[in-house]
């Protein structure tokens, strides 16, 4: 059999396999092709290849000349199915690769495609710095012998290495950074200030954690407020010394808590004042936030305290969420629970939602190891379609079925049992928990029956590499949160590969996870974890019949008394189809609320962009000029046109940013109070729109109202400068990212409802 017909054999076979996309036939085809091509490629020298790289402009020369470069550059020849990743990726899609089938390596090979094909500069964007610069790096011999330049941004770059990493045809950077740029470029008065050139292409590495987990974050951009009080930390004091059910009600859901009529007379009472007077509104407010942080925010749950201060933790992630905070004074309030001074939060000078900023890319693509169960999310919100890689190796790991037990204490025995036996025998174990204080819970139990374990979890994040780089080694237990779900591969035998075949004999790595998370993708980014490029391996997933989303999605379900064993290992069908339709639940409530937050998003994002396009055309012309020559020909007749340039645009970026600043604030303020309207049976989304809309079209003339009067007040001179004229920005800015607030918005505790409707229903 000739080499075509074989290579067209293989091509066959990827598209025989389960869950091949239809778009991938047309790549396979072009495989034999790129096999063709890359027999040619190994006479060239390295600069000759360099040249024919330079030279590429369909994806056959793209794909060919990208693996020839990995090989020489790394050592590593990419696979078919890499390359149809990455033809995927060049086709605009979200190529889906299992753990350990190459995505990084795909992902470059796309980057320097798009770079050729006109599309770049390119952005490949990460979930953290730490992959950022590591990725960027790994790969910078593979771009060098492509003919691309390459830069990576961290939290800890400088402005002027910011610049030069946008500069190169391709840059490392994580969502926030980037976001973050972006914003501050939006505030620059001098064109050349900035240090984004554009926004051309984004890969988005883990997709489906950005483009969807996160979609909604908004990263905001705040400024110092002279006289900024912090009236929670006093609010704090009053309401530790509440006594529950007496004082306050926790809603049944966990999300949100209320005080009592003695609760407020007695709050009352000890301030002296009717806290429903319209003057001691903001005490009532900084009381609810107050008791919201007592009672419903945990430590080691929702936050860890670190070094003196209060760190978020990412619940899809269980890493600390960098520079993330609760909107509305609840971070503050957390801090004065926790005895901690106030960090700022400021005036918000500009704003932007991650699912807004990554859609200000023309072009978008992107990979992930679990993208197929948000297929229609990515659809609906970036027009992006799902393009199923099958693996170069088919994955032979074992998945048990859920072992559900009765009670939390009695599951928990049982997975300390399984987890000692794995240990005596020798076979790695990875066991995955929700939280910080339950990993630490874990720990202390194993250590009771003598099983030694490394644990991993916020508080250590920092050790996070190290630590799963090793948890694939001989007679090792790690114990850690959802963290351990992406990033680095775990070998078996531990990194060095040294027990490998001993390891692979015993099984191969075993997950183990301790509950299941509202999202089937976590829980299955953590079973990704072993059989990576076709080892062995298993995994199975412990749960309790007293497990919080099981409780709140499926308690209904639950029959009165299930058939279970004398260990209270429960074998019941109904119970088994309750816990998958508890996390059913659980993600179709979570794309109600993404796309209702998203529905009020689109009216700002709308307003943000007519505004930045007026924002380039005074920065970069000189409209704001010939607008104050018409209003004041006279004066401006005897003024030098440069300095007249440099005053108008001055004073009317001011302006505009000012304006901009009380717009948001405004909307804050409406979206806040809008979901009241639908007690009158209104539509808050269409109010919201009547308050939005008009109060945004009285901004533009506003702005040219208010450049004029400083104009005209102003006295001119050669050595101008906008201080004179109090146009005075503020003294200090920073960035951070808002936290999904933990309770809801009224409106999200709305649609919280349709869940409650679906624990109704069954399977039809």
């Amino acid at each position: 059999m000739s080499l075509t017909q074989r290579l067209k054999n293989k091509a066959r076979r990827f598209l025989e396999r389960p869950g091949t996309t239809v778009g991938l036939r047309r790549f396979a085809e072009l495989l034999p092709q790129i096999e063709a091509r890359g027999d040619e490629l190994t006479e060239l020298d390295d600069s000759e290849l360099t040249d024919a790289g330079r030279e590429a402009r369909d994806f056959v020369e793209i794909c060919a000349v990208g693996r020839e470069a990995a090989w020489r550059g790394l050592g590593e020849r990419p696979y078919d199915v890499q390359l149809l990743g990455v033809m995927a990726m060049l086709s605009g899609n979200v190529a889906e690769m299992a753990t350990g089938e190459g995505k990084t390596l795909a992902a470059a090979i796309a980057a320097y495609g798009h770079v050729r094909l006109g599309n770049g500069p390119v952005h490949v964007i990460t979930v953290n710095d730490y992959l950022a610069k590591r990725d960027a790096t790994w790969m910078a011999p593979v771009y060098r012998l492509l003919g691309v330049s390459v830069g990576w941004v961290t939290e800890a770059s400088a402005v002027e290495e910011r610049r030069e990493a946008y500069a190169e045809d391709v840059t490392y950077i994580s969502v926030s950074e980037a976001g973050f740029d972006y914003l501050r470029d939006q505030l620059a008065t001098d064109y050349y200030d900035r240090v984004q050139l554009g926004l051309a292409t984004a890969i988005v590495d883990e997709a489906d954690s950005i483009l969807i987990d996160e979609a909604r974050v908004p990263m905001v951009l705040a400024g110092t407020i002279p006289g900024d009080q912090d009236p929670v930390h006093a609010a704090a004091a009053l309401v530790r010394g509440l006594v529950p059910r007496r004082d306050f009600q926790v809603a049944d859901d966990g999300r949100s808590v209320a005080l009592t009529t003695r609760g407020l007379a007695t709050v009352e009472a000890k301030l002296g004042v009717n806290l429903y007077d319209d003057e001691h509104l903001s005490e009532l407010a900084a009381i609810n936030v107050a008791l919201h942080a007592q009672t419903l925010l945990q430590r080691d749950i929702d936050y860890i305290v670190r070094n003196g201060t209060v760190e978020l933790i990412d619940e899809m992630r269980g890493r600390v969420a960098q520079r993330r905070r609760w909107p509305d004074g609840l971070h503050a309030a957390v801090e004065a629970k926790e005895g901690i001074d106030a960090s700022a939060e400021g005036e918000v000078l500009g704003t932007i939602t991650i699912q807004g900023y990554i859609g200000l890319y023309p072009t978008l693509c992107g990979m992930t190891a679990t993208a197929v169960y948000v297929g229609d999310q990515l659809r609906e919100f970036f027009n992006l379609e799902v393009a199923v890689i099958p693996p170069n190796t088919p994955c032979v790991r074992v998945d048990e079925p859920y072992r559900i037990y009765a009670t939390r204490a009695e599951r928990d025995e049982a997975m300390i049992a399984l987890i000692a036996e794995c240990h005596q025998a020798g076979r790695p174990v990875l066991v995955g928990t929700l939280d910080v204080k339950e990993s630490e819970a874990l720990a202390v139990g194993l250590a009771a029956a003598d099983v030694p374990c490394v644990v991993l979890n916020a508080k250590n994040d920092d050790e996070e590499a190290a630590i799963i780089a090793e948890a694939g080694k001989y007679g090792t237990v790690t114990v850690s949160t959802q963290m351990a779900g992406r990033g680095v591969d775990i070998r078996l035998g531990g990194s060095d590969q040294a027990d490998r075949d001993r390891v692979a004999g015993l099984g191969g790595l075993y997950v183990i996870g301790s509950g299941q998370h509202e999202s089937r993708r976590v829980d299955d980014q953590l079973r990704g974890r072993a059989g990576r490029q076709g080892d062995p391996g298993g995994s199975v997933f412990f749960l309790s019949l007293e497990d919080e989303l099981i409780l709140r999605n499926a308690g209904g379900e639950i029959p009165p008394s299930p058939h279970m064993e004398h260990d209270g290992l429960v074998t019941d069908e109904q119970v088994d189809w309750a816990v998958g339709h508890a996390q059913r639940v659980a993600e179709g409530v979570n794309h109600e609320i993404h796309r209702n937050t998203w529905r009020y998003s689109v009216v700002i994002e709308q307003q943000r962009k007519a505004l930045a396009e007026r924002r380039e055309r005074v920065l970069t012309t000189d409209v704001a000029a010939e607008m104050l020559r018409e209003r004041f020909p006279d004066e401006c007749e005897s003024v030098d046109d440069e300095l007249l340039s440099r005053v108008a645009r001055s004073i009317a970026l001011y302006h505009v940013d000012r304006l901009w600043a009380e717009h948001l604030a405004e909307l804050s303020e409406v979206r806040e109070g809008v979901h009241l309207r639908a007690l009158a049976r209104v539509d808050p989304l269409d109010e919201f729109h009547r308050s939005a809309v008009p109060a945004f079209n009285r901004l533009v003339p506003e702005v040219e109202t208010r450049t004029a009067a400083t104009f005209a007040e102003m006295d001119l001179a050669d050595d101008w400068q906008p201080d004179q004229a109090e146009l005075v920005r503020p003294s200090a800015t920073w960035t951070y990212l808002v936290h999904d607030n933990p309770f809801g918005s009224e409106m999200d505790r709305l649609i919280s409802l349709v869940g409650k409707g679906l624990r109704g229903s069954r399977r039809g």
